[in-house]
C-alpha cells in the first residue's frame, strides 16, 4: 500500500465547513458544558486540566457527538475569541493526549472528527504555534490511517459515508500519502451501494437520515471541487437520486417529516443542504424502494409510511410507526408521529407504535426492539398500493406485525379528495378474538383543538377543521411532541374500541358497515376469527 512516513506541518488543502454552527452550543461549551438531545452535561477535568481531556459520565451517543468535534462549528458560529481559544484547546488536548477505547476509535466517528479538524483549521488552528499545528497533522495521519485499516467497514447506514469523508479530508490534507485517495476511491461504490436504494431513499428509511446522506454528499463533491479535482461520477449520480427524495420528506414549512427517528429539523439548515447538493428543485413522486408515499393534492399533503424497519445495521433508529402516515395543509402541520429522542426513556416510548398515527391493540407494538436499539421482531407482510383518478386519491396498507400475539391483521384504506380537504380513513383489525384497541390520531402543538359532543374542531392557522368517527368512543387527550428542540405539550385524538362495550362486527357486518366489496370479499375467505371497523373523516369546514 503507497504510504509514506510523516506528516507535513500543515494541510496543503483546507476545505472550509460549508454549513452554519449553533452559536448558542458555542456558548455553552466556552462555559464548560453541552447540550445533547435536550440534557445538559458538564465539561469536567482532571487534575491539570490544561493537559487532559474532559472526563464525564455521558451517555454513548453524548460521547460519539462529543469525540466527532462537530461541534467546532458552533464554536465558530459564536466567534469570539473564547471560542478560538476553547476550540484550540480542545483540539490541543485530544492530539496531545488521545484517550482509548472503541468510541474514541469508531471509524465514522474518527473519520468525523478528522473531517471537522481539517475543515475549520482556519479558525482555530491557523494562527496557531508550529508546534501545535504539526501534531495535529501527525495526528490526521495515524486516525487516517486506522480509518483506512478498519476498511470495508461493517454496515452502519449513512454514518459509513463519514468514515470515507474523514478519509478523504486527510487525502487532500496529505497528498503525499496516495493511499488514502485509493482506499477512499476503491471503497465509496460499495458503500454508496448498501446506503443508497435504487430510488434514492436511504437504507434507514429516515427523513432524518436522508438529511444527513444528502449533506455527506454535497460536502464529499465540494471538498474535490475545492481541491480543483474532478468529482466521481457516482457522487453527482448519488446526489441527483438523493436529493429528490429529501425535497420529498419535507413538509409545507420547509422541516422534515418525522419518521423513524427524525425530527423536524432546522429550515434554514434543510434549505442549505438541498441547495448545495443540487440545483435541480425534482421531487421524487414514488419511493416503491423506500415505501413511502407522498401524495400532494391542492394546498395539502400526505406522506405515508408503507414499509416495515430498516435492514439490520440501518435499524439503530427504526420506529414500530409501519402504516403511520402525516398530514399537513399549506405550511401547518396536522396529524404528526410525536417525534424521537437518542437517549432514554424518551427513546423507547418515542419508538413505540402508540407514538405515532396508527392502530394499537392491547398496548403492543408493530415491532420491537432490543436494549442496543436494533429491531428484534418486525412484521413479516406488509403490502402498500397507490391509486389515482387525478381528483382522489385511494391507498390501501396492511401488516401483520400484531399476529404473533393475537393472530392478527391490520388493514388500513385511506382516501385523499376535494382538493387536499378531504381525509379519509378506515381501519380494520381481524384478529382470532374480539380484541380491545385504539386509534391514534397526535396533533401538532401549533393545532389548537375542542371536542364539540362527537365531533373534534381544530383551528389550523386560519383554517377550521372537523375529525368525525364511527365505530368507537371518542377523546381528546394530552400528548407530547418531541420533533423540535425540546418537549412540547399538545393533544391527541384518540379512538377507542372496546368489544366488551361497543361489539365486535361479523365480516358480513364490516363489509355493510363500508368495508370497501374487494377487501369484504377476501374478508369472507379469510381465516375465522373477528373483524373490528373504525372509520374516521377529517375535512375542512368552509369559511
Amino acid at each position: 500500500m503507497p504510504f509514506r512516513k510523516g506528516a507535513p506541518s500543515g494541510p496543503v488543502t483546507v476545505c472550509h465547513d460549508p454549513w452554519h454552527g449553533d452559536a448558542e452550543q458555542g456558548a455553552r461549551l466556552v462555559a464548560r458544558y453541552f447540550r445533547f438531545d435536550r440534557k445538559d452535561y458538564d465539561l469536567t477535568y482532571g487534575r491539570t486540566p490544561l493537559t487532559a481531556w474532559p472526563v464525564g459520565t455521558w451517555p454513548e451517543a453524548a460521547r460519539h457527538w462529543l469525540y466527532g468535534f462537530s461541534w467546532l462549528r458552533d464554536l465558530r458560529a459564536l466567534g469570539s475569541d473564547e471560542a478560538r481559544l476553547m476550540a484550540r484547546k480542545m483540539v490541543g488536548v485530544w492530539v496531545a493526549n488521545p484517550p482509548g477505547g472503541e468510541v474514541a476509535e469508531d471509524a465514522c466517528t474518527t473519520g468525523m472528527r478528522l473531517a471537522s479538524w481539517l475543515s475549520n483549521h482556519a479558525f482555530c488552528l491557523a494562527s496557531a504555534d508550529h508546534k501545535l499545528q504539526k501534531k495535529l497533522m501527525d495526528r490526521v495521519l495515524v486516525e487516517a490511517r486506522t480509518i483506512s485499516a478498519l476498511l470495508p467497514l461493517k454496515f452502519c447506514g449513512w454514518a459509513e459515508l463519514s468514515a470515507l469523508r474523514g478519509l478523504l479530508a486527510a487525502a487532500l490534507a496529505i497528498p503525499e500519502q496516495t493511499g488514502f485517495m485509493v482506499r477512499f476511491l476503491r471503497y465509496l461504490p460499495s458503500a454508496l451501494e448498501r446506503i443508497l436504494l435504487p430510488d434514492g431513499m436511504v437504507a434507514e428509511r429516515s427523513p432524518q437520515a436522508q438529511y444527513e446522506l444528502v449533506r455527506e454528499l454535497a460536502e464529499i463533491s465540494m471538498m474535490f471541487r475545492a481541491a480543483q479535482l474532478r468529482v466521481p461520477p457516482l457522487v453527482e449520480t448519488s446526489l441527483e437520486k438523493a436529493v429528490p427524495v429529501l425535497r420529498a420528506l419535507c413538509h409545507g414549512d420547509g422541516g422534515l417529516a418525522v419518521f423513524n427517528g427524525s425530527g423536524e429539523g432546522d429550515v434554514r439548515s434543510v434549505e442549505r443542504v438541498l441547495a448545495q447538493g443540487s440545483r435541480l428543485k425534482l421531487i421524487a413522486s414514488n419511493l416503491t424502494d423506500g415505501k413511502f408515499t407522498r401524495v400532494a393534492l391542492g394546498k395539502s399533503l400526505l406522506i405515508v409510511d408503507g414499509g416495515g424497519p430498516p435492514v439490520s445495521g440501518a435499524d439503530q433508529t427504526a420506529h414500530a410507526g409501519t402504516c403511520s402516515f402525516e398530514f399537513s395543509h399549506l405550511k401547518d402541520r396536522i396529524f404528526v408521529n410525536c417525534g424521537s429522542a437518542l437517549l432514554a426513556p424518551w427513546a423507547d416510548a418515542l419508538r413505540a407504535s402508540a407514538a405515532h398515527n396508527v392502530l394499537i391493540p392491547e398496548d403492543l407494538s408493530s415491532s420491537d426492539f432490543d436494549r442496543r436499539g436494533r429491531v428484534t421482531r418486525r412484521p413479516v407482510h406488509i403490502s402498500c398500493h397507490h391509486q389515482t383518478n387525478g381528483e382522489g386519491h385511494w391507498i390501501d396498507l396492511s401488516h401483520d406485525g400484531y399476529h404473533p400475539s393475537l393472530g392478527a391483521t391490520w388493514k388500513r384504506h385511506l382516501y385523499l379528495g376535494d382538493n387536499g380537504e378531504d381525509l379519509r380513513g378506515q381501519d380494520v383489525l381481524h384478529s382470532e378474538r374480539a380484541v380491545s384497541f385504539v386509534l391514534r390520531f397526535h396533533l401538532h402543538p401549533n393545532v389548537i383543538v375542542t371536542q364539540d359532543d362527537d365531533d373534534v374542531i381544530m383551528h389550523v392557522g386560519e383554517k377550521i377543521w372537523r375529525f368525525r368517527q364511527r365505530g368507537g368512543g371518542l377523546a381528546v387527550e394530552p400528548d407530547v411532541y418531541l420533533a423540535r428542540d425540546h418537549v412540547e405539550p399538545t393533544r391527541q385524538i384518540v379512538v377507542y374500541v372496546d368489544p366488551k362495550y361497543t361489539g365486535a362486527a361479523s365480516d358480513a357486518e364490516a363489509a355493510e358497515e363500508g368495508v370497501r366489496q374487494d377487501d369484504a370479499a377476501k374478508l369472507s375467505a379469510a381465516p375465522p376469527g373477528v373483524t373490528q371497523t373504525v372509520s374516521w373523516l377529517l375535512e375542512r369546514i368552509p369559511e
